[in-house]
């Protein structure tokens, strides 16, 4: 049975993209752009977790946790532009169990998404595992490996990793890796993925300025070559 999430979001735009991303790996999703809407909605339907902005109209989504937790434990995770120390409390202290800063990119949610399911259900998925050369990438505990020495990757290193993966043997746009594994709605200069795809070159390939995986495709972007 597919797991049930509610975004509660009043940018409509947004809901949208995150409802089409987590519903093509799997999930049910339902959104609603103010508390009213929500309260109605979780009423009739029972959700497996909540994606809950803190900026709606008419009151905060600090105010709907609070409301919440007095007749629910269903997992939830606060996603806000605001990301200082005492919002980030005050979201754990009043039942949160997850709080994503905007912008963040699909990728990163995602991961959020799926660890706070299993640790809320036991929600096993089928590791997803892809081999190129001496590297091995567990895309599913986010980890990676080369020669069987684990290699260090930030965040945002492994996001884009992941996606390439994920993709392997197709050529992606530069636009598109910049819009998924940075955001929609972020803005961040095309030269951030050229350092970023440099960097994993570095880490991963035997010769980064000859890759032999993580190659540029001319005109578009780039590619995770690996063969099947």
């Amino acid at each position: 049975m597919k797991k049930e999430i509610l975004i509660v979001d009043d940018d409509k735009d947004l809901s949208f993209i995150i409802s089409e991303m987590l519903e093509s790996y799997g999930y049910k999703v339902s959104s609603a752009i103010n508390s009213e809407t929500a309260f109605d909605m979780l009423s009739k339907n029972k959700y497996h977790l909540i994606l809950l902005d803190i900026n709606l109209p008419e009151t905060t989504g600090f105010e709907i946790c609070k409301e919440l937790r007095k007749a629910s434990s269903v997992p939830v995770i606060f996603a806000s532009a605001r990301t200082s120390e005492s919002d980030r409390i005050t979201g754990f202290d009043i039942g949160g169990d997850d709080y994503l800063p905007k912008p963040y990119s699909m990728k990163e949610l995602l991961s959020r998404v799926n660890a706070l399911i299993r640790r809320a259900y036991g929600f096993s998925e089928e590791e997803k595992i892809v081999n190129f050369g001496n590297v091995c990438v567990n895309v599913t505990s986010r980890t990676v490996t080369k020669g069987g020495k684990e290699i260090s990757l930030s965040l945002r290193e492994f996001d884009l990793l992941s996606f390439l993966c994920e993709h392997k043997n197709t050529a992606i746009p530069k636009e598109k890796l910049l819009s998924e594994v940075w955001g929609a709605f972020s803005i961040v200069e095309a030269s951030t993925l050229t350092v970023h795809i440099r960097w994993l070159r570095e880490k991963l390939e035997d010769d980064p300025a000859k890759p032999q995986f993580i190659k540029t495709v001319f005109k578009v972007g780039y590619m995770l070559e690996v063969s099947e």
